[in-house]
């Protein structure tokens, strides 16, 4: 009796170049969603499947692509699309870019193009005229503009007549970014007779309305970890260690640098809250953590991020810091620890994150840093995401680095400024948390903050004003004298440095010239505010005569202003002397 789980026992049959690819790629069984997914997708349903990330959905779909487009009558021509892929991420994008790749590389007469943010729109539309693209796999903000961009010769919409399957990856994602508008608008543009998919990780109930928007009498998949209970409903992968770690918010970087120093010969994703916090402690890292490849990568990069996520899915070990533009969907192999030291400001968040390890079978590690004022979280996800964790001790060889963060502030302009955006940006995050009541702002420690962050002062913002902090103080240092290690961009600092004292002094020199009118024009103001009020206590207009007399004094300025009339002509004008 033939296996069950081969991809030779599918009843409709593989093409021998599909199976021979996946030998190739050593995927000898289906996964649970792939059995279940792939047989209703080959015989013209479409389906809406809901499986734990990791658990194999992007082959759930690829294999689907392939042999619905090869079993079509009429072969496709250069520019007639006959697949569809949107994915939320261009990392994501790219990715099944490439194991579309690894399939259609058997397969010559099927061309596949890639439409991310990122690259040049042009390009990628005299790309597609060049080469053609029977798949497309792409962003929703970069497809809408090809969709619209007819003054460039693409007619994107009279090439996708002939789409046959239409797959939206991520769909939860895809509306928790705020594409609802550009998938609306895309859809507008594909015929209603095609097979769709749509695949995530949680059924919401924007996902829902998608579905019902999107899907025709759709076939429900959802697909729980082999080896969980009957009624659990946990969305994490089963081989998947989940700790959390007890430290005090001046303590939380010491501890990472810890553990980093102790597994030099693994893979990390570590997570932060924002873009400048992965900026400033990426650089502390690659500083502190020596003989490891530390890259960084967020939603504010434009042209690195494809390259950075490229290089760091090859490496055997390194460190790759990143925020939630790397929490889903996003396969890199052999990860062994993903290390949140900011949680994510959701609880679905804190699972896709999870699941970049633990992947397709294979045992993974995840740990989160928590305050003690946060310990709550770990009852609230083991309750709302059925996610059950273990606490690890704090690791006692740990060393306290923060003073070299302090020395390298000073010692270069870029680090002390990247500091401080970074405390800025994580307080406001913080302030956004959707899980208010663990994460309460009022409670927050924000000296043991600015400690953990090494900054030599506190800048100055709304959240701190009128506040004191005897727990912070600030370091001995003039931090207008920090120079840029950098020498150019020191040199544009000190340019910018004297045309601004410039401009004070003759700021402060037109001030004295004007000193003898600046009175009168205080007066006028006085005038203004009094006939104002006059109006608001009477309830009745302002007189004409106070209105006439605004008018004129306001047109005297202007004269004056525009060298009409001399200091001493506006003054005798103004008083009437």
């Amino acid at each position: 009796m033939a296996d069950p789980g081969v991809w030779e026992s599918l009843a409709a049959g593989l093409h021998p170049r599909v199976l021979q690819t996946l030998r190739e790629l050593r995927f000898t069984h289906m996964t649970p969603v792939q059995s279940a997914t792939i047989p209703l997708f080959m015989s013209n349903k479409d389906v809406a499947a809901e499986a734990v990330t990791g658990s194999g959905k992007t082959l759930a779909f690829v294999i689907p692509i392939l042999e619905i487009l090869l079993r079509r009558e009429e072969k496709l021509k250069k520019l007639q699309v006959g697949a569809l892929v949107i994915t939320p991420t261009r990392e994501l994008a790219i990715q099944i870019d490439e194991v579309l790749r690894q399939f259609t590389v058997h397969f010559p007469q099927f061309s596949q193009i890639l439409f991310i943010g990122g690259s040049n729109p042009i390009e990628d539309v005299e790309k597609f005229k060049k080469d053609g693209g029977n798949i497309v796999v792409g962003t929703p903000g970069r497809l809408e503009d090809m969709f619209r961009r007819r003054a460039d010769g693409l007619d994107l919409p009279s090439c996708v007549k002939s789409l046959e399957i239409l797959v939206l990856d991520e769909a939860d994602r895809l509306l928790d970014m705020g594409f609802e508008a550009s998938l609306n608008n895309i859809l507008g543009f594909l015929p209603k007779q095609r097979r769709t998919g749509l695949f995530s990780a949680t059924q919401t109930q924007e996902v829902e309305s998608l579905v019902r928007a999107g899907l025709r009498n759709p076939v429900r998949i959802t697909v729980k970890e082999k080896g969980a209970a009957a009624d659990s409903t946990q969305k994490t992968p089963v081989r998947l260690h989940n700790y959390y770690m007890t430290c005090r918010a001046d303590e939380k970087f010491n501890q990472l640098v810890a553990f980093l120093r102790q597994h030099k010969q693994e893979k990390h994703l570590v997570f932060f809250s924002t873009c400048a916090c992965v900026e400033y402690y990426g650089m502390a890292l690659e500083t502190l953590v020596k003989n490891v490849q530390v890259m960084c990568i967020h939603g504010k990069m434009k042209h690195k991020r494809s390259k950075i996520f490229t290089e760091f899915r090859q490496l055997q070990s390194g460190i790759l810091v990143c925020t939630d533009v790397m929490a889903r969907g996003i396969d890199i192999p052999e990860v062994h620890w993903v290390l949140q030291f900011d949680p994510p400001s959701s609880a679905s968040a804190f699972v896709h994150r999870c699941g970049r390890t633990a992947r397709i079978g294979h045992y993974g590690s995840a740990l989160v840093f928590l305050l003690p004022m946060e310990t709550a979280y770990v009852n609230f996800l083991s309750i709302n995401q059925k996610c059950p964790m273990e606490e690890m001790k704090l690791l006692k060889d740990s060393v306290d680095v923060l003073p070299k963060l302090k020395k390298m502030a000073v010692s270069d302009r870029a680090v002390f400024e990247k500091g401080m955006k970074g405390f800025v940006s994580f307080i406001q995050s913080y302030a956004k948390h959707e899980c208010s009541l663990i994460f309460r702002i009022k409670d927050l420690d924000f000296a043991a903050v600015a400690r953990g962050f090494g900054l030599l002062k506190l800048p100055k913002m709304p959240e701190l004003r009128g506040k004191s902090f005897p727990g912070f103080i600030p370091e001995n240092v003039d931090t207008n004298t920090i120079r840029y290690r950098d020498k150019n961009r020191e040199k544009q600092r000190q340019r910018m440095l004297t045309e601004q004292a410039k401009q004070r002094n003759e700021g402060k020199k037109k001030f004295v010239k004007n000193k003898p009118w600046s009175k009168q024009k205080t007066k006028r103001d006085k005038r203004k505010k009094q006939a104002a009020k006059r109006k608001r206590d009477e309830g009745s207009d302002v007189a004409e005569d106070d209105v006439d007399e605004l008018l004129n004094d306001t047109r005297l300025l202007k004269k004056l202003k525009r060298g009409k009339i001399s200091k001493e002509e506006f003054e005798k004008q103004l008083t009437g002397t």
